[in-house]
């Protein structure tokens, strides 16, 4: 396994089609690469959760998706086979058996990694957007489109309102996030809202897991859920990990979709000594 030490100095790597993506690494130990969802980057989402707890023991590497914070905006059209290859730009500086984290829609992104056999140390994955049978509505197919057409005609923060409606934020939540700093920086990233539903949308419409569709995937996999997260992504939860040949639930007492340090990192750590 590999170990780091390292610094929280900015850094970045070229992805295999020139596009420069910014990272940092904080703390000393095994290498664990935590790969962002929708409208977070490395200075606002999982990694922030994390790093407190984590980086005491294990050197954490935290990028910018393409098209967010200090990385480039890649090259167009947009293909989620880019954003694997971004993946493997950093595991190339964490080194091939670090260790994985995925959030939201960066937990999918993992899943088409490991589907094209990207190699990895173990993965853990945090609910992955999946809805796969009528706990839930499907979302809308057209959503990626939608919200392109709304980013080029400058309307970012509609975009986001969408997508926050989507994903089931209140109504009173999302205007009290408007007059808060953190909407501008959401608004700033609006326009990569596309390229996480091009990742999740087809997992989205209430059908089941594709039979096979996830074999050949060797990697040990912890699949994490919330206990207070709603029944449809529980349900979604529970089919990745029986369709993961190495796959493993756990489910974290009164967690939600927000990624808490406190309450993952010990399951984190748990998972990687081979305690669950």
């Amino acid at each position: 396994m590999s170990t780091v030490s390292a610094t929280t100095s900015t850094r970045f790597v070229t992805s295999a089609d020139g596009t420069r993506i910014a990272y940092d690494v904080t703390g000393t130990g095994p290498a664990v690469v935590v790969v962002e969802g929708a409208l977070c980057q490395r200075s606002m989402g999982t990694a922030k959760a994390l790093i407190p707890l984590l980086s005491q023991d294990h050197a954490v590497h935290a990028y910018d998706r393409r098209g967010r914070g200090e990385s480039g905006p890649g090259s167009a059209p947009y293909a989620v086979e880019r954003e694997v290859e971004d993946l493997v730009a950093v595991l190339e500086v964490a080194g091939p058996d670090a260790l994985v984290v995925g959030a939201s829609s960066g937990a999918a992104l993992v899943l088409d990694a490991l589907r094209v056999g990207v190699p990895t140390g173990k993965v853990a994955l945090y609910e992955a957007p999946f809805i796969v049978d009528d706990t839930h509505a499907p979302n809308d197919p057209d959503l990626g489109v939608r919200t392109q057409a709304l980013v080029d005609a400058g309307k970012r923060g509609e975009a986001v309102q969408l997508f926050m409606r989507t994903v089931g934020v209140p109504g009173f939540g999302v205007m009290m996030m408007r007059v808060m700093p953190v909407w501008k920086k959401l608004c700033g990233v609006a326009h990569t809202l596309p390229h996480d539903y091009a990742i999740v949308l087809e997992r989205q419409q209430g059908e089941p897991l594709p039979d096979g569709w996830l074999a050949g995937v060797t990697t040990p996999v912890l699949v994490i859920v919330g206990g207070k997260s709603p029944q449809y992504m529980k349900n979604g939860q529970s089919a990745l990990a029986a369709a993961l040949p190495h796959g493993t639930l756990r489910e974290l007492p009164g967690q939600t979709h927000m990624v808490k340090g406190a309450a993952t990192v010990p399951a984190l750590r748990e998972f990687w000594a081979g305690v669950s």
